[in-house]
């Protein structure tokens, strides 16, 4: 999916920020040579795009060539990080927003009537194996959002602005809640008698095998009852995981992160 070949501002290159960046560098999803990168302070990531031809920090009549501008930056602080950048962005610069909790109309009160998309990404864009949410009400920057996001996650449209907190939850906090589980289970088997060092690369190597199942695209219902046999191991820690309330733990981490995603956008 083609888009402008004007520059792109990436403003904010934290965790989230360069993570999409290391993943367009390393997918080729976007040219260095239009990048501009907006930090406030030096990052690995943002230096090795520098020394592929990106802009980094350069003055700000620069920015009014862009098209894009991605923000990446934390919801508290997106209004002052902003404001540098509003006066000087074209008016027809498509804002591409990667923040939780922070809306549609309150982006549009800041940057005016230029086309607003949301996106909820994982940081595994850094690998190209990322997921992402998009929602916009605007097609064409709906199509911006994919032409970013396509070539370093699997995306997933939205139909309203509102799901984007659950997507937030389910996808974009997920693999931290996923990773948690893991290293309990890495407890777990020291618990039961593996020294540190085996109890955590088998966790790992169960993460890793689980994800390849989960990439072939079958049903996670298949995928449970390939592994589960009748009256085996797997079916037996399975009956214990929901009777310690499995489905609870799950529901109480995504309510959880659906209500912090409304706080912050307060």
């Amino acid at each position: 999916m083609h888009i402008s070949d004007r520059p792109i501002i990436l403003l904010g290159c934290g965790r989230l920020g360069s993570a999409l960046l290391e993943g367009w560098l390393a997918s080729r999803a976007v040219d260095p040579a239009r990048l501009i990168v907006l930090t406030p302070s030096a990052k690995p990531a943002a230096e090795a795009a520098r020394e592929r031809g990106a802009r980094i920090n350069p003055s700000t009549e620069v920015l009014g060539e862009a098209a894009t501008l991605v923000l990446a930056v934390k919801p508290g602080l997106w209004r002052e990080a902003s404001g540098p950048v509003v006066s000087a962005l074209a008016v027809d610069a498509t804002v591409v927003s990667l923040m939780a909790g922070v809306r549609a109309h309150s982006l549009s009160a800041v940057f005016g009537t230029r086309p607003i998309a949301r996106v909820m990404p994982t940081t595994a864009v850094a690998q190209g194996r990322g997921v992402a949410a998009i929602w916009s009400d605007e097609e064409g920057a709906r199509t911006v959002a994919h032409a970013l996001f396509d070539p370093v996650a699997d995306t997933v449209d939205l139909a309203e602005e509102s799901l984007i907190d659950a997507a937030t939850a389910v996808a974009g906090s997920a693999p931290a809640f996923i990773h948690a589980y893991v290293e309990a289970l890495a407890r777990a088997g020291q618990a039961a008698g593996l020294d540190a060092e085996a109890a955590g690369r088998l966790a790992r190597g169960a993460l890793r095998s689980a994800g390849a199942g989960a990439e072939t695209g079958a049903p996670l219902s298949d995928l449970i009852a390939r592994i589960a046999s009748p009256g085996g191991t797997t079916e037996a820690g399975l009956k214990a995981q929901a009777a310690a309330g499995l489905d609870a733990v799950a529901m109480a981490a995504v309510q959880a992160a659906v209500a912090r995603a409304g706080e912050l956008g307060s």
